[in-house]
């Protein structure tokens, strides 16, 4: 461990918890997950996978994994139940705390625990844009959003200072899990260790400060912004809420009463004893959370709907066969959308997905996506399906044809009330669509 990193803790900490904190370095890291409540009840879910777990107090439907066993292979994560999460990442969005009805910006958000957690909370209802700059991350995130049947989501893969300039003044909630130095992943991410330095933590701080000016700009009157991070630096902490409220006088920082965790570090008279810190002591490997409230009023920039291209026979044809009910529709570049909510216009911000891919069309033909049948909102408006065994569906996942008597056309292929594909039927014999990445040996 870096010499220099451990004298800070040991300024940091009174000499009993520095103790304790060298005393954990020698222990396993703690691993976690979430059931995702959008697609099953922790009940449910329970019932049909025993995995040896134990709940979390950070956040809701969250629980300590108790065995080594890796899950990112197993049908729960593949049906989109689940998302490994390290327990102490829940806290920032159990401390923010959306509303169904919410508009809720996540500025940081790869891979995706964050995002798919506040989704959660949207229960479908709200709407929640989700943002990465790192283009390959951006699909990291992307394929979490999908797997967890997510629909009421844009995905972007921009800048800070765009998104602001697009989002000011509309936003409810906005989360700022900032890129940080990284010292709560010590033990899980050795290239964490290997990257230290005091520089490195100024240069995080530097970044912190420019992503927190653009969060602010979207939040509307009342608006909560949640700031955290998973290290346990004063500069990359307290000190940027001390920055905050010394720019930003119309923002006032609000105490977190929980009971896990411990106060923030106190600074001069401002109020950083209000924010929440999380040690590896407090059974989650380190997180730092901070609230704010936006109390004076904003100018709020205005939305367009996308204009959407002709709807074509074909898409037409296929949403009278295939899905019950009405949807709002956004065809661009023949790709299909849909969703609950209006298509909005992002202006220059770079959309990876807007709601749910629902397919494209490929020669005048309609072609499923592989979000539409995993989406909650259509998984039971499908209208053809059919139910598989573990046996069959453990095929399916390796890319195997099933051999099942189905109506001709395309079929979302179920275990226990739940897609986690489609295929393309003959009337006997159904084609794997499964996309390949997702696919297991």
């Amino acid at each position: 461990m870096n010499q220099q990193f451990l004298d800070r803790m040991k300024e940091l900490l009174d000499e009993s918890d520095y103790q304790a904190y060298l005393e954990t370095l020698q222990l396993k890291p703690f691993r976690g997950f979430r059931v995702n409540t959008l697609k099953t009840t922790e009940e449910d879910f329970f019932a049909n996978y025993d995995l040896p777990s134990s709940p979390s107090s950070f956040a809701k439907s969250a629980y300590y994994v108790e065995t080594d066993e890796t899950y990112g292979n197993s049908l729960p994560h593949a049906l989109g139940l689940m998302y490994m999460q390290e327990p102490s990442a829940a806290s920032a969005v159990s401390i923010l705390e959306p509303q169904p009805d919410d508009w809720v910006l996540d500025l940081c958000a790869a891979p995706g625990g964050k995002s798919t957690q506040i989704a959660q909370y949207l229960t479908g209802e709200g709407l929640l844009i989700t943002n990465e700059i790192e283009s390959k991350r951006a699909q990291i995130l992307l394929s979490n959003i999908e797997r967890l049947g997510i629909s009421n989501a844009i995905v972007t893969n921009s800048t800070p200072e765009k998104l602001a300039r697009t989002l000011q003044g509309k936003m409810d909630k906005v989360l700022v899990d900032a890129p940080c130095s990284g010292e709560g992943m010590f033990k899980k991410e050795s290239k964490a260790i290997e990257d230290w330095s005091k520089e490195h933590v100024l240069s995080c701080s530097l970044r912190q400060k420019h992503i927190l000016n653009c969060a602010i700009q979207t939040l509307k009157q009342n608006g909560i912004l949640v700031y955290s991070t998973c290290t346990y630096a004063i500069e990359e902490n307290e000190e940027n809420v001390r920055c905050v409220l010394d720019n930003y006088p119309d923002l006032e920082c609000i105490e977190i009463n929980v009971p896990w965790g411990r106060q923030g570090v106190k600074i001069e008279d401002y109020p950083t004893n209000y924010t929440r810190r999380i040690l590896p002591m407090d059974k989650g490997e380190g997180h730092f959370v901070a609230k704010f409230r936006k109390t004076s009023p904003t100018t709020e920039h205005k939305l367009d709907i996308v204009k959407s291209d002709r709807l074509m026979p074909c898409v037409k044809e296929y949403l009278l066969k295939e899905i019950s009910g009405d949807v709002k529709l956004c065809i661009k570049k023949n790709r299909v959308y849909a969703g609950s909510h209006p298509f909005y216009d992002l202006e220059d911000n770079y959309v990876l997905r807007n709601q749910v891919l629902i397919g494209e069309i490929i020669n005048d033909r309609f072609e499923p996506h592989q979000h539409l049948y995993t989406s909650a909102l259509f998984n039971s408006r499908l209208n053809h399906t059919i139910s598989c065994d573990i046996a069959e569906i453990e095929s399916f996942r390796k890319g195997n044809i099933l051999q099942k008597v189905t109506p001709k056309g395309y079929v979302g292929i179920k275990y226990q009330n739940n897609c986690i594909g489609f295929g393309k039927s003959d009337g006997t014999i159904i084609k794997n669509k499964l996309p390949k990445g997702l696919r297991i040996r």
